[in-house]
């Protein structure tokens, strides 16, 4: 940095000038993903100690991306458990979420492309998010508030290429998906997505359990039957109705609920929602326009064509699809999954 002059007023009123160099303003967040200090191997996404990994029963779908999530809270302080929202977090607690696609599904010896890490930071007058952008060698992450496009290419289960291009949103993209009321609040981390088991390396512990002997959760209850839990969406053993509603909660349901950026619709999608009316059965569109696909109603019982979930579930459109943000193509199984639910209604 160049020589500048600092003018100080000296109580007699006095002006005179200081000279210095090489004052620098400390940036606000970390350019890197290896300056948090995380993991002990970065590439491989080995968490250090106090960094613990977590998995949700039905995940939102990002255009086929995998996910590798975990979380921090700052020693000595605990997250508040409450059976129906996302938990309340200490400030300091970071919440880390990495996107990956293997390179051949098929063999996963063959290894991972990581896309992006986002973190969810709670600081001292709320949470912000940042986006991380792994770099070509897949040695760092690096800090872009701006977002990219990227494109990739992978080989799914069924041994074929797969190709697009991978939207990586930015800070304030991130914000419209996680805003509740006029707070930005984490999505995933509540009970009912939380509660499964999980493969830790000392074996095999249900989650909550698990954060509670970590000392990271407090009050959780004694009866694990009292704890909600949403169903699996690909498990064939839970009902239709409990996996549909499952993923309409987790990719839907934090726009369309009471408290999300898409209360004005009156279509709430959150899986507390039990009247069938707002969850769209023969429910007419706040607003029609291109988003109806000239339907009468959200949902048509026994008629999914013909409801306007499926339409915008089906459309890539940026200005029909739905959800908005995190995916630039369907969804094809959970779209079969949401058909089947409404072909069965009567």
């Amino acid at each position: 940095m160049s020589k500048k002059l600092v003018y100080v007023i000296l109580g007699i009123g006095v002006l005179i000038s200081v000279s210095y160099k090489h004052i620098e303003e400390k940036p606000k967040y970390k350019n890197s993903l290896s300056e948090y200090g995380f993991f002990s191997d970065l590439a491989n996404q080995i968490p250090n100690e106090g960094v613990i990994p977590y998995n949700l029963n039905t995940p939102l779908f990002s255009d086929y991306a995998y996910k590798k999530r975990f979380i921090a809270v700052p020693d000595g302080k605990a997250i508040a458990y409450n059976d129906s929202v996302s938990f309340e977090m200490p400030v300091g607690t970071k919440i880390i979420k990495t996107f990956y696609y293997p390179l051949d599904e098929r063999k996963p010896e063959k290894g991972n492309l990581l896309m992006e890490t986002r973190l969810l930071i709670h600081e001292e007058d709320g949470w912000t998010a940042l986006p991380y952008i792994w770099n070509d060698e897949q040695t760092d992450a690096y800090l872009s508030l701006a977002g990219d496009l990227k494109p990739i290419t992978w080989v799914n289960k069924k041994g074929k290429k797969q190709k697009l291009d991978y939207l990586i949103p930015n800070k304030n993209q991130c914000k419209g998906c996680h805003i509740r009321g006029k707070e930005m609040k984490p999505i995933g981390p509540a009970a009912r997505h939380l509660n499964k088991d999980y493969n830790y390396k000392d074996g095999i512990e249900n989650q909550l359990k698990y954060w509670k002997e970590q000392g990271i959760l407090a009050n959780l209850p004694a009866d694990f039957t009292a704890i909600p839990q949403n169903a699996l969406w690909e498990d064939l053993s839970s009902t239709l109705n409990l996996r549909a509603r499952s993923w309409l909660d987790i990719n839907c349901g934090h726009c369309h609920s009471p408290q999300g950026p898409a209360n004005t619709s009156g279509l709430f999608l959150d899986i507390h929602q039990t009247d069938p009316y707002k969850f769209g059965i023969l429910k007419p569109p706040v607003a029609a326009g291109r988003g109806s696909g000239d339907r009468a109603y959200d949902i048509v019982p026994g008629k999914p064509d013909q409801s306007i979930l499926v339409y915008r579930m089906e459309e890539n459109d940026p200005g029909i699809r739905m959800p908005e943000i995190g995916r630039t193509i369907a969804h094809k199984e959970g779209l079969q999954l949401i058909k089947e639910w409404i072909k069965e209604m009567e």
